[in-house]
């Protein structure tokens, strides 16, 4: 039976050419490398960090092959299959299945989405097609769906419907989630220190392509009870987990990483750079961790 997945998931952007008109997939592989040696415990590729609904299908596709295939064991991988339609779904979670997912992240429906109903029957769909664990994503204010504990509880009648990475940015439903025993993953920036303390199975976690090591040191201090040392490392991240927190999010998180850790180049059109006043905010935000 596959290790349970537990963690720091690294939400990692999609590397773009300098005028993100193509995907850099030399930039992928490398920054790749860059979140293994630092430690991370999971990968995911293709997710809200990662750009997927500005990717075409084969984009998509080559991502989570040279995911899967540089990585080759060295961490977890996730890939996000999610679709509107349940047959596309399938079919990117059947060649995500292929490639040696750990672990498929899966929306509901969105825009103008099912009923409970539908989306349940969306989810026990995509679980007879593959075997590999389903984490059940949760983004309420993109998805237009909210999975509450009781939907959850709901949906872990499918047998490999095993997680839920919560976005709603909502401590007390992510402290709900965790109380009813749930295996959950905080997908929330600005608590995500505190999510680990209450218990919380991991975080994933867009800002880490910015902050991989000290993501990976609070999740080691927190897993070792030494919280007073998590929380004077937490209080060097937070500036610049707010600020992605309260800007547009993706080209945040691939400012920062470009000025902290490795090129991945622009959003790709028609999502906008930041603004000369916000690059300059980002990088107040950024000198504790510099």
């Amino acid at each position: 039976m596959p290790q349970e997945l537990k963690g720091i998931c690294a939400a990692a952007c999609t590397p773009m050419s300098d005028d993100g008109a193509q995907v850099d997939y030399d930039r992928l592989k490398t920054h790749l490398d860059t979140l293994i040696e630092a430690g991370v415990h999971i990968i995911a590729v293709c997710g809200g960090t990662g750009e997927f609904p500005f990717l075409s299908t084969e984009e998509k596709r080559r991502i989570a092959e040279i995911a899967a295939r540089h990585i080759g064991g060295r961490t977890r991988l996730i890939v996000q299959t999610s679709a509107i339609r349940t047959e596309d779904a399938i079919e990117a979670s059947r060649h995500a299945e292929d490639l040696g997912a750990d672990a498929l992240l899966v929306l509901p429906p969105y825009f103008e989405g099912p009923t409970p109903d539908g989306v349940f029957s969306h989810y026990e769909k995509i679980a007879q097609a593959v075997k590999t664990p389903i984490m059940a994503y949760n983004i309420p204010v993109h998805s237009g769906f909210d999975i509450t504990p009781d939907f959850f509880k709901r949906l872990q009648q499918i047998d490999n419907v095993k997680y839920i990475k919560d976005t709603s940015g909502n401590f007390v439903r992510l402290q709900e989630l965790i109380a009813a025993g749930l295996p959950v993953f905080n997908g929330a920036d600005p608590f995500a220190f505190h999510a680990l303390v209450a218990g919380a199975r991991g975080c994933f976690w867009g800002a880490v392509n910015a902050m991989p090591r000290q993501a990976v040191e609070l999740y080691d201090l927190v897993q070792a009870g030494q919280a007073s040392q998590a929380a004077e490392l937490w209080k060097r991240m937070l500036p610049a987990n707010l600020f992605f927190w309260n800007h547009p999010y993706n080209p945040a998180v691939k400012a920062a990483t470009n000025l902290l850790v490795n090129k991945v180049g622009p959003c790709r059109q028609p999502v906008q750079p930041l603004s000369d006043a916000d690059l300059r905010e980002l990088d107040a935000a950024l000198q504790p961790l510099r």
